[in-house]
């Protein structure tokens, strides 16, 4: 198996640890954490971008507040499982704003879909009036999620 891996030291785990935390801290702000210059705190930051460790940052975002109240899962399975229709089922998903990410899975299920609905009715029509409908999906089952007791967290980075 090809190593992936990018070398680091303690130095870049930490800053890596401090961004997942808060993406948005300045340069002075990691430095003085990491007990670097602002200049060497940004360097190392740069490195890590410009190699793709650190692929981009997002705000996070309250669901409730946005009018999204229905989370679910969702997983997929495909009729046939060709090349073409792997691609058109992509080609679905990108234009679907409610789901959110989407996984290529092993066992019954061929995609693992997350989902975000302002309510029950949207899932129903995303779930019967748009996956259900593709002409590649046999088969759909949702799970709605019903409390998140461990939120989405930082990569275990060592």
């Amino acid at each position: 198996m090809q190593e992936n891996r990018t070398q680091m030291d303690r130095t870049d785990i930490a800053l890596l640890d401090r961004l997942q935390r808060r993406g948005n801290a300045t340069a002075q702000e990691l430095g003085e954490a990491l007990n670097l210059s602002a200049s060497q705190a940004g360097r190392r930051r740069q490195r890590l971008e410009e190699n793709g460790t650190i692929q981009g940052y997002r705000a996070r975002l309250d669901p409730l507040k946005l009018g999204l109240h229905v989370q679910a899962f969702v997983q997929v399975q495909l009729a046939r499982h060709g090349t073409e229709q792997g691609a058109e089922f992509n080609r679905l998903l990108r234009t679907r704003p409610e789901i959110t990410s989407a996984w290529t899975m092993t066992g019954e299920a061929d995609y693992l879909l997350r989902v975000w609905c302002a309510d029950l009715p949207e899932l129903n029509v995303l779930i019967h009036q748009v996956l259900l409908a593709h002409p590649t999906v046999a088969r759909v089952h949702s799970q709605i999620v019903m409390d998140q007791p461990k939120a989405d967290a930082p990569l275990p980075i060592s």
